[in-house]
């Protein structure tokens, strides 16, 4: 038995197939969902969330959502979803190193929060294109 797991943007389906596994990126860390889970509903943090569909692992960039899991079901609903196929490799790595080095700069509470913010996306479609290349 797998889970079937759906990954719903506002203007559409970004992903909806089966998986044996999936880590989802939640606001108190990582967890990750089998066959058989608890139902829950978590809020999502930006990060990555990663697939094991047929012995192989895709990642996906979210943008913050939340997910349900019920009957092995998993809906994933976000703002924005990215895989590595719609990621330039180039531009995400000089946008990761821009916000790293604005985030470190930051001064003020307004500015930390909208540079940490900047930092997580960034982060997030990096580690997307770095692991797809492994």
């Amino acid at each position: 038995m797998s889970l079937q797991v759906c990954i719903m943007t506002p203007d559409r389906i970004f992903w909806n197939d089966s998986a044996e596994e999936i880590i989802l990126p939640t606001n108190t860390g990582q967890m990750g969902v089998l066959t058989n889970h608890a139902p829950l509903i978590t809020a999502l943090d930006i990060g990555v969330m990663l697939i094991r569909a047929k012995n192989d692992w895709i990642s996906v960039a979210l943008m913050g959502g939340f997910a349900l899991v019920k009957q092995n079901k998993v809906t994933v609903l976000v703002n924005e979803a990215e895989s590595a196929k719609t990621i330039d490799a180039q531009e995400a790595e000089n946008s990761f190193l821009t916000a790293k080095n604005k985030l470190e700069q930051a001064e003020g509470p307004k500015q930390k929060v909208e540079a940490n913010f900047a930092f997580k996306r960034a982060r997030a479609r990096y580690q997307v294109v770095k692991q797809a290349k492994k």
